[in-house]
């Protein structure tokens, strides 16, 4: 066995390699972790809201800005957001407290970028960055250009911010609905709103004598959701903002919004796109996705090391004319009534694109049942027919009624027409005597004349009603106002109530009720709860000798409501009051009740008899609202 001893040069140059080996091996495994935890060190990033994280428009802002963030960023992100809700308020308080609260929150660990979103979070921060954030960047986003406080910008801010152009919206109005002649601005009264509604009047200057508008600040949101319920043809919405309204009440815009296009008789057009999906029409409107990407790219080159006052964007603008193809259905609006470039979303595929199969498979069974259907068919028609028949003798018997009930109104008829009559004959006679004298006073003879016009209009209105009640007439549905049918029968009535010392007391809507209805028919319902009620007073002897009628709304229902001062009715006979050939009065032949139900019935109502707490009989009467 043989060896080689080395050389000194040779083991002193191999020490040395291994030394150096070692030391390399070292300082990976020391600086290793230093550098994935400088790697994996979240960024930190806080999100300061205006108003709330769930108040649009710029909650949509912000959950767009976090969501591209987290898509776009090299590093782990560490989103915490806060709200200074005290720019909702009109009285909003001391701003110190939640200065404090941040100033311990992030005391010794400023976060690496402050996002604003909206107007008052962008002035807070301004306001207190030498307490907060002395050196932190600040990224100032969906800041309107005139809300931005330039002259307190620094090195360390950038700014994104847009330009509201409300001529341009309401252009897009005018351009979609042309025939459009009040513009109905809806907007809160914060101190923020009242800024904007001289804005927004200003702006409307080139539109005078084009079309009117009506300013909606001063009340409260349950009046705007009442006058929007009634607006008059030719009117559109125009929501700006509610966060405040009228009368002092604080709301969440969305929710709000949700709340007056479930009433509003007429379209809603914004110019912010948070409000465009399901709640308005559309038109030029701020794109949430343009002021993402600016604010995402300011806030990484910003991460990135960049500083953001080298960043300059220009304001960003209302974007091209988007519409929601479900509003246009539902109001009307014909896609050649729209600008340029417009662009149409939520376009809705045709019945065979989405249910092909479906409808093929119908198609066959309906092929199968067709001699099934036409026996259905043919014994459908005769029960129209027998329906027709019930309701020509509903007619004939509910006119045999009114014949029964105008004889019980003779009296009063015969009494208002003498007092008209009488009066024209002394008038005639008085003015025959002063024509014969030699100088008549014409003047006089202008009045005399004048008041037998009136007392000849007071026959004629008298014979009027009374033809109206006893005219035979098919069973015809219109849209009526129940105020008006109801008064009409009262004042009929009036001279039989007063004949027998009766206070007949009509207390109507403040609101106008419309049902679908017949207007006779349901005047003879009045004239029949009425009569009955006024010979049951008389009858009964009653010392308090009055009957209340009052219409009233209740949920979806038109209420009349008639309750009299008499004995009331006897417990026994409640539940068989309304049913044909049951009556209480001597001489009744049941009938009239009867009648009386079965005309609310055919109306889609609903009688209820019952007695009062007090005294007497009420009864109720809910026939639907039309809409």
């Amino acid at each position: 066995m043989s060896g080689r001893v080395p050389s000194a040069a040779g083991a002193s140059s191999g020490r040395a390699a291994c030394l150096a080996a070692c030391l390399v091996a070292f300082l990976v495994v020391v600086a290793a972790p230093a550098m994935g935890a400088e790697r994996s060190a979240p960024k930190r990033i806080l999100l300061l809201h205006s108003f709330g994280r769930d108040f649009r428009p710029w909650s949509e802002y912000a959950l767009s800005i976090k969501a591209v963030l987290e898509q776009q960023a090299q590093w782990p992100l560490d989103v915490q957001e806060h709200t200074l809700l005290t720019a909702r308020f009109n009285n909003p308080g001391p701003e110190e407290p939640f200065v404090n609260y941040l100033r311990s929150l992030y005391a010794g660990v400023p976060p690496d970028v402050v996002v604003s979103i909206g107007a008052p979070a962008a002035r807070f921060a301004q306001k207190y960055r030498d307490q907060l954030f002395p050196d932190t960047p600040m990224v100032l986003t969906v800041v309107e250009e005139r809300l931005v406080n330039r002259a307190d910008l620094t090195d360390n801010d950038t700014v994104i911010s847009v330009q509201n152009n409300f001529s341009a919206a309401f252009n897009g109005v005018l351009k979609v609905l042309p025939d459009t002649k009040t513009i109905a601005v809806v907007i809160g009264a914060s101190r923020l709103e009242k800024f904007w509604l001289d804005e927004i009047k200003r702006e409307t200057t080139p539109f005078e004598g084009r079309v009117a508008f009506v300013w909606y600040n001063e009340l409260s949101f349950d009046e705007i959701l009442r006058r929007a319920s009634v607006l008059p043809p030719h009117t559109v919405l125009f929501w700006g903002l509610m966060s405040v309204d009228g009368a002092g009440i604080v709301h969440e815009s969305d929710l709000a919004l949700r709340s007056l296009r479930a009433v509003a008789n007429a379209p809603i057009f914004s110019y912010q796109e948070p409000f465009f999906n399901g709640y308005t029409v559309g038109g030029p409107m701020h794109s949430i996705g343009a002021t993402t990407t600016k604010t995402v790219d300011a806030v990484i080159r910003i991460l990135a090391g960049e500083r953001p006052g080298t960043m300059k964007f220009e304001p960003l603008q209302l974007g091209s004319p988007k519409y929601d193809w479900r509003e246009m259905q539902r109001w009307g609006i014909s896609e050649s009534d729209l600008p340029a470039g417009s662009e149409v979303l939520f376009r809705q595929a045709g019945l065979w694109e989405t249910y092909r199969w479906q409808i093929a498979m119908l198609a066959a069974v309906i092929l199968i049942q067709a001699g099934l259907i036409g026996g259905l068919l043919y014994e459908r028609r005769r029960r129209l027919v027998a329906e027709v028949e019930s309701r020509q003798r509903l007619a004939e018997l509910a006119h045999v009624n009114r014949y029964a009930a105008a004889g019980e109104l003779t009296t009063s008829i015969a009494h208002e027409l003498n007092q008209p009559l009488g009066s024209i004959l002394t008038n005639t006679e008085t003015a025959e005597l002063m024509l014969k004298s030699e100088s008549p006073n014409l003047a006089e003879i202008g009045e005399i004349l004048a008041d037998i016009r009136r007392d000849d209009q007071r026959a004629s209105e008298v014979i009027r009603r009374l033809r109206s009640i006893l005219k035979k007439t098919p069973f015809e549905i219109a849209n009526i106002d129940l105020n008006d049918t109801v008064g009409e029968a009262i004042r009929l009535l009036s001279a039989v109530s007063d004949g027998r010392r009766i206070a007949l007391k009509f207390a109507p809507s403040a609101s106008v009720l419309r049902v679908k209805g017949d207007p006779i028919q349901l005047q003879q319902v009045i004239l029949n709860l009425i009569i009955n009620a006024i010979d049951a007073i008389s009858q009964a002897g009653a010392t308090e000798r009055e009957i209340n009628v009052a219409t009233a709304q209740s949920d979806a229902f038109a209420e009349i409501r008639i309750g009299d001062s008499g004995p009331g009715i006897a417990p026994a006979d409640v539940k068989n009051i309304f049913n044909p050939f049951f009556s209480t009065k001597p001489q009744g032949m049941g009938m009239g009740l009867a009648i009386v139900r079965t005309i609310v019935e055919a109306h889609g109502g609903k009688i209820v008899a019952e007695n009062q707490p007090s005294r007497g009989a009420l009864f109720t009467i809910r026939l639907p609202i039309a809409h």
